[in-house]
């Protein structure tokens, strides 16, 4: 009787906390440093979040160790809708397939909530780097086999690169950021030859006319950068390659939770305003359901393992 009358009353106390959500601040927590590409998709979106939940929306930037450092951090925070994560492909699904062991597991130790966006890959270089093109790319490797590296701040970019060098066969030594950002900057200043980043970083640099980009991962031109050609279509072909990325909420987040977040993800991503912002990011919004992101994540798992698989990519 007493047990019954306790399971009553935690089933009342339940749906109430989750109508009472949001009653504080909410925290994002991001692996890269701000200027990073999931640090300026999340800044686009946080103010019209804040209005919807109708509580501020704080980020905090926990870079270092390829997002490991913020997805364990999040990982075992309350399961209170009050620590968010945003994982994109890296941590998600290209850690799990490049170390041997990791403090989280992506399936177990979180509840997905919704896709914010996906986006392609742009090979950038610097401006004052004498390359124009994908062909001379791979010719100034092929001549300068101990000057040429490249920058990467995650898993995601670094196998994309490791892909790349196989598929050319071109040397380039890998050089570790703390952000997307960091790699641009660096390529910008002559620092390393390139990067193969996400767009959000890129976009200032390029239209600034600092880096150059010579190709972008994605089937098809991106509507964003109609002008830069698709690896295939510079002579690389098999290299298509698209990221996302998306919010997580730690295991045991409440479905009522969850759901919330979920709408309220959904509902920003396709305002106008956000929506333009994530398009001069060169991100397309996605949005969907909670089912839908974590078949994605099942997906991509199966996928970047056999990569990292073929490709001998060990990052313990």
């Amino acid at each position: 009787m007493l047990r019954a009358l306790m399971l009553l009353i935690c089933a009342w106390m339940l749906p109430a906390a989750a109508q009472d959500y949001p009653s504080k601040p909410i925290r994002i927590i991001v692996g890269y440093a701000a200027g990073g590409g999931n640090d300026l998709i999340v800044r686009v979106m946080a103010p019209r979040m804040a209005e919807g939940l109708g509580q501020p929306v704080i980020i905090e930037n926990k870079p270092g160790a390829q997002a490991i450092i913020a997805t364990e951090y999040a990982a075992k925070a309350p399961p209170d809708g009050y620590t968010v994560l945003m994982g994109p492909t890296g941590p998600m699904t290209m850690n799990p397939a490049t170390y041997a062991k990791l403090p989280y597991d992506p399936v177990r130790d979180f509840a997905p909530i919704a896709t914010i966006g996906q986006f392609p890959l742009l090979v950038t270089v610097g401006a004052s780097l004498p390359v124009r093109s994908i062909k001379e790319l791979i010719d100034y490797a092929k001549k300068n086999p101990g000057k040429a590296n490249y920058g990467s701040s995650a898993a995601a970019f670094q196998i994309a690169t490791e892909l790349f060098k196989q598929k050319t066969g071109t040397e380039f030594v890998h050089i570790p950021y703390k952000s997307s950002g960091e790699s641009v900057q660096a390529v910008v200043a002559g620092q390393v030859t390139m990067t193969i980043c996400d767009p959000p970083p890129a976009s200032g640099p390029l239209r600034a006319g600092t880096a150059r980009a010579l190709a972008i991962t994605s089937s098809q031109r991106h509507p964003s950068w109609p002008d830069v050609p698709t690896l295939a279509e510079a002579g690389v072909p098999d290299v298509e390659v698209w990221l996302w990325t998306a919010f997580f909420a730690p295991a045991r987040t409440s479905s009522a939770i969850v759901a919330r977040l979920r709408k309220e993800t959904a509902r920003v991503v396709r305002l106008p305003d956000v929506a333009a912002g994530l398009a001069k990011l060169g991100v397309d919004p996605v949005g969907g359901s909670s089912e839908e992101l974590a078949s994605r994540l099942a997906r991509d798992l199966a996928k970047w393992t056999a990569v990292a698989k073929a490709a001998n990519i060990r990052n313990d």
